[in-house]
């Protein structure tokens, strides 16, 4: 455990914040950045993270962004866990979100064994659920099959 190096990700559209948690009980907690939130600048800061033949563990909320940083980190070979924010853990009165603090509550929790993942499709599965592609074969996602019908309001 102690060769684990656990890392919490607030993930958000265009950033994502990132915080580390040595493993071992008094491993140290620190907040790495704010980084883009594209491809290649994760898999460098993954690959930096990772020298010297550390494992490396994520965690990120679930949320708007999907399931592509699950797939990205994984395939490179990480753990990755997707924390549903209602089964996160918190002290009452502590609602206010920041990117920061936020990003090492997850790196101490996941470090702690304190979060429950949840079940990630697999990418052809989540298309199909999300109506990616569905051209023809009716409503697409926040579509019903009454909305497609409508006709536009008069001039």
């Amino acid at each position: 455990m102690d060769d684990i190096t656990f890392v919490g990700l607030d993930v958000h559209k265009a950033t994502v914040c990132i915080a580390i948690a040595e493993g071992g009980r008094g491993g140290e907690v620190r907040q790495l950045g704010v980084f883009e939130n594209r491809p290649e600048i994760l898999s460098k800061v993954a690959s930096r993270l990772s020298k010297g033949g550390r494992r490396l563990s994520f965690c990120y909320e679930a949320g708007p962004c999907g399931y592509g940083l699950h797939r990205l980190l994984t395939g490179y070979g990480h753990e990755c866990v997707v924390v549903a924010p209602s089964l996160i853990p918190m002290k009452a009165g502590d609602r206010v979100k920041r990117d920061r603090r936020d990003a090492l509550m997850l790196a101490k929790l996941h470090r702690a064994g304190e979060l429950t993942a949840i079940w990630i499709p697999d990418a052809a599965r989540g298309d199909a659920r999300f109506g990616a592609g569905t051209g023809d074969r009716g409503p697409g996602v926040g579509q019903s099959a009454t909305t497609s019908a409508r006709l536009p309001a008069a001039p």
